[in-house]
């Protein structure tokens, strides 16, 4: 296999892959002709979405982010099946709510509910980060990494916790210091920023008979889509992307603008 080239066929870890938005970025790298492995916490749901994707070659495997033995036995088992991934979509998450689907105050979260959000978000992104980098071939190699981030990272978020925003406040700070870091080697590192998305985790607080609402507060007047983010996630693993890197993307409707 060519891995000199966005454009050649590559192998491709998506965590979170059986999510409403990990479902679109796979189903738009298997558009895109690479081969595409689901990893997720519930291994049938992956395999499940593995089985729906275009083309041949594409399966679904369990990973846990926040374990390093698994996210190292993920990486493995993806070598031995398909190659070692050259593109990697760190999109594994967790958000929470109180029962009424408000967030809790910062007084109100529990510590056990604050390391989990920042096992999973911060610590999960760079496990799987860094067990990529750690098996990149010496020398310049192709390769593409992105992160999943939020506008509520960016805003101080309006209706996210404070454990949410800050795991993915870390999330836009380390990807920049590992895109500095694995640029010799030909590898770029960007994160995209979704806002609100029309998706599990948005749905754990917003009914859909708000949507109207919502949407005005929205410059383009709806709440987007999983594949919005697809489209910001297959653009950054492009050939069109080569010279950039340490960005991140918006996909929010204009809700945050800099």
């Amino acid at each position: 296999m060519n891995q000199s080239s966005a454009s050649a066929r590559q192998t491709a870890l998506v965590t979170g892959g059986a999510g409403g938005i990990g479902v679109a970025i796979c189903r738009y790298l298997a558009d895109a002709g690479h081969r595409v492995a689901v990893a997720d916490l519930n291994a049938e749901a992956a395999a499940r979405v593995a089985a729906t994707l275009p083309g041949d070659g594409h399966f679904g495997l369990a990973i846990d982010v926040s374990d390093e033995t698994s996210v190292e036995r993920a990486f493995d088992r993806v070598t031995e099946d398909a190659g070692r991934p050259t593109i990697l979509i760190a999109g594994a998450g967790v958000l929470f709510f109180k029962p009424d689907g408000q967030r809790p105050l910062i007084k109100e979260i529990s510590l056990a509910d604050w390391t989990r959000t920042m096992t999973i978000n911060q610590t999960g992104c760079f496990l799987t980060c860094r067990e990529f980098a750690r098996r990149l071939p010496e020398g310049h190699s192709f390769g593409r990494i992105v992160t999943i981030s939020s506008v509520t990272a960016q805003l101080g978020g309006y209706r996210s916790n404070a454990a949410y925003i800050a795991s993915k406040a870390a999330v836009i700070g380390f990807t920049k210091a590992l895109a500095r870091e694995l640029a010799p080697q030909g590898v770029t590192v960007n994160s995209v920023a979704p806002g609100l998305i029309d998706a599990p985790m948005l749905r754990q607080s917003l009914p859909q008979d708000r949507d109207s609402e919502v949407a005005a507060t929205i410059p383009l007047g709806r709440i987007g889509l999983p594949e919005d983010v697809a489209d910001a996630v297959a653009y950054l693993v492009s050939e069109g992307a080569n010279y950039q890197t340490g960005t991140t993307i918006d996909v929010n409707g204009g809700y945050r603008m800099q």
